[in-house]
């Protein structure tokens, strides 16, 4: 027999997620996810989520656990899942910010956050990180007011703007902006020779690398995700990071059970390329070029943690981001990405030779595209 679960399915800027309430779910955590697998249609030998919700990719296999707030410091918990399309795993180990930017809606129109005109504040507990973001959501008619003329690039049409505020982002999991005390660490690989990177950790754990470190441009899109060498140096490269930041204790381990961070990022100067969508952009319109890789494939947009870290990255002294961005700039960092540019403002300052990253601001939308039940087996609430 199956049972009946209530389902949201949102948009949260280039990603796409079950939102379910925690008080829906079953309370043993190992008896949860074997039900959230289930719903996503999840492993699936042949990666296609067949079964399930799931949309058989990284962006759009994941899974928003929402619940009031009990601390009077918040207002929502959001613990944020990545679901394995084909390992019997659901990650909690970081945070999605382009989900949660469907967070504050979500709250919204479910009754839990109060709805204020023009602009509703949501104080999100981001249980993950343990992280407050602060989501700026406007509404109209007491409910979140999704249309707007604001476009980001990797999502068709407009939306209204909600602006995510991340406060203090440095350290979201593993407890330091930089883990290892380090702006550049060294791995010496076996016929590759020596790569540099810098790893941070803000919003999420990011492994900063140069692409012409390994023969590319940076500018690539289907020749990074068609490569099967480059994605296992890159692998490679992250499970060492994941192991030097006390993710995991072995290189094995972090493939295994560590897959969604620390992610991985390749990193160029400005430079002109054509996005997945077909526009050419010049190299005037970016101060950075960057290909994420995450859950070992080629993200087609840009993790809103991605730029919150990379932001960060580029005001911390002696990083590869810092080095690569060779222009002065006030104001926000123009990324270019392969659907286009997303741009963040950071505000990091140096305290006793630390760098102390205290905020980030950026802009997304959501939308809300569908509500109803889900169906799984009833065996998992007895």
């Amino acid at each position: 027999m199956q049972r009946r679960l209530p389902t949201v399915i949102m948009r949260g800027g280039t990603s796409r997620a079950l939102f379910l309430m925690d008080n829906h779910l079953p309370k043993d955590p190992i008896v949860r996810d074997a039900l959230i697998l289930e719903l996503f249609g999840s492993p699936d030998p042949n990666k296609r989520q067949i079964d399930g919700l799931g949309g058989a990719v990284s962006s759009t296999s994941k899974v928003a656990i929402i619940s009031p707030s009990k601390d009077p410091n918040y207002d929502v918990t959001y613990n944020f899942g990545q679901v394995s399309i084909d390992q019997p795993m659901v990650d909690y180990k970081g945070n999605c910010g382009n989900i949660l930017s469907a967070v504050g809606p979500f709250a919204i129109d479910q009754g839990l956050v109060p709805a204020e005109a023009p602009i509703t504040k949501v104080r999100i507990h981001q249980l993950n990180t343990n992280k407050l973001i602060v989501a700026h959501v406007p509404v109209k008619k007491g409910q979140f007011d999704h249309e707007g003329d604001y476009a980001i690039n990797g999502v068709p049409g407009t939306g209204n703007r909600i602006d995510l505020h991340f406060h203090n982002p440095g350290g979201s999991v593993t407890g330091k902006l930089i883990p290892t005390g380090n702006p550049i660490d060294r791995i010496n690989l076996p016929n590759i020779g020596v790569i540099d990177f810098s790893l941070v950790d803000a919003a999420n754990p990011y492994v900063f690398i140069r692409a012409s470190d390994v023969g590319l441009k940076g500018t690539e899109i289907a020749d990074i995700d068609k490569n099967r060498e480059i994605k296992k140096i890159l692998e490679t490269i992250r499970c060492h990071a994941a192991v030097m930041c006390g993710l995991a204790s072995t290189v094995e381990e972090a493939t295994a059970t560590s897959q969604a961070i620390p992610k991985i990022a390749l990193v160029a100067p400005p430079q002109g390329y054509t996005t997945v969508g077909g526009e050419t952009l010049k190299e005037s319109e970016t101060h950075i070029v960057i290909r994420l890789i995450s859950m070992k494939t080629l993200h087609k947009a840009m993790a809103v943690t991605g730029a919150i870290c990379c932001a960060g990255a580029a005001m911390i002294p002696g990083t590869i981001v810092n080095k690569t961005i060779t222009t002065s700039r006030k104001g926000p960092l123009f990324i270019g990405h392969p659907s286009g540019i997303i741009d963040v403002t950071a505000n990091v300052i140096m305290n006793d030779g630390k760098p102390d990253y205290q905020k980030a601001v950026i802009g997304r939308t959501a939308r809300r595209l569908m509500e109803g039940y889900a169906f799984v087996q009833e065996r998992y609430f007895r």
